[in-house]
């Protein structure tokens, strides 16, 4: 049961197309609240809110940079997103396996939301590595959908 509907279990990994959309929202949420606590936010321009943000003295260097993270998590996010669509379509069109589908759908859930806070939250050399790491084990698994799924559909 999801937001109260019962779905079929061949269908539950289309569910994961709006939970990975909020996994690309949520860390510009929290730049918002951030920035609004900090120096309050300009919505009239809200793109230019980390800029001023980074420039502005009364926010430590490390409070800056948290919020230039949480901005790159957002954008990789948004850049992610398509695939992830694309991957979840293409995958129940070709009919594949739906447990596999949707066992591929939580571990890229999970591997979004980690992603997100290795990204907002590391401060190092290797824990940006980290990040990296889990960028391509979460960009693996659209690749195996489209992949597997085109794969079945080639062969019909």
């Amino acid at each position: 049961m999801i937001f109260g509907l019962v779905a079929p279990a061949s269908s539950l990994s289309l569910y994961s197309i709006p939970v990975v959309w909020f996994t690309a929202l949520y860390p510009n949420l929290l730049k918002f609240r951030l920035i609004d606590r900090s120096i309050g936010y300009n919505n009239v321009q809200p793109r230019s809110n980390v800029a001023h943000a980074t420039e502005h003295q009364n926010i430590p260097p490390q409070v800056a940079a948290k919020i230039q993270r949480m901005e790159g998590a957002h954008l990789n996010g948004n850049e992610a997103f398509p695939l992830w669509t694309s991957a979840i379509i293409v995958a129940n069109i070709a009919n594949l396996d739906h447990g596999f589908i949707n066992t591929v759908a939580l571990a890229y859930i999970a591997t979004r939301i980690l992603f997100n806070q290795v990204y907002i939250n590391h401060e190092s050399s290797s824990a940006s590595w980290i990040r990296t790491a889990i960028f391509f084990v979460s960009v693996s698994m659209p690749m195996t959908l489209l992949v597997k799924g085109a794969n079945k559909i080639a062969s019909q």
